[in-house]
């Protein structure tokens, strides 16, 4: 099972947040896929994910998004994925 918790951070404090839940194990490959349905939930832009992002959040199992891996303007200061499962 995959689990993400979601974070949108303004000021410091959260302003929005969502638990993504996924059956099956997680992969990789398909992180956009659970990214892009994570900010349908919140209501924000979808940011432009590298493989830094990836690494990160595979080896510190979170991710941090600021405002200069969005392509659209945002009303937050970043938005956090944290891996919620850690087994």
């Amino acid at each position: 099972m995959i689990r993400i918790w979601a974070k949108l951070v303004k000021n410091g404090k959260i302003i929005r947040q969502f638990v993504y839940e996924r059956e099956g194990l997680t992969d990789y490959s398909l992180f956009f896929d659970y990214l892009r349905d994570i900010c349908e939930a919140l209501d924000c832009p979808t940011p432009v994910l590298i493989k830094t992002h990836l690494f990160n959040y595979a080896k510190y199992n979170n991710v941090r998004f600021k405002a200069d891996d969005f392509v659209e303007k945002i009303n937050f200061d970043k938005l956090i994925l944290e891996n919620a499962l850690l087994s």
